[in-house]
């Protein structure tokens, strides 16, 4: 990634942020945070500051299903799915969906929509 680009992922997460901040009422955060190889996926409560919720592909289940193969648009799907069941176990319907710098577009879309088919709303 050039230098460029990390200037402008650090400013649109900064905007985003803000905006999502400003705009909901809701005290749910669902983030995402992807690298190369792996997706990772949280709901904070921010009034209380603390991780209510949380979802890997570093897992041992999520590595037996993919395999290792925790970089793609199905480990998304999965950490995704996984994630909405438990949030369902906690009893969280709604949250805010921060996706941080990264665009709407494929890991970062692919686990949306598994997570809304699953039944969590943002």
């Amino acid at each position: 990634m050039s230098a460029k680009s990390k200037i402008l992922l650090i400013r649109r997460k900064s905007r985003n942020r803000f905006r999502l901040k400003s705009n909901s009422t809701l005290d749910l955060r669902l983030t995402v945070f992807r690298s190369n190889a792996n997706f990772y996926s949280q709901i904070i409560d921010e009034k209380k500051g603390i991780t209510l919720v949380s979802a890997s592909t570093l897992e041992k289940d999520m590595k037996k299903k993919l395999k290792d193969k925790g970089g793609d648009k199905n480990a998304a799907e999965l950490v995704g799915a996984e994630l909405a069941k438990r949030a369902d176990k906690k009893g969280i319907k709604n949250v805010y969906f921060d996706r941080g710098g990264y665009l709407y577009h494929g890991r970062v879309k692919a686990f949306a929509e598994a997570v809304r088919k699953e039944g969590l709303k943002f």
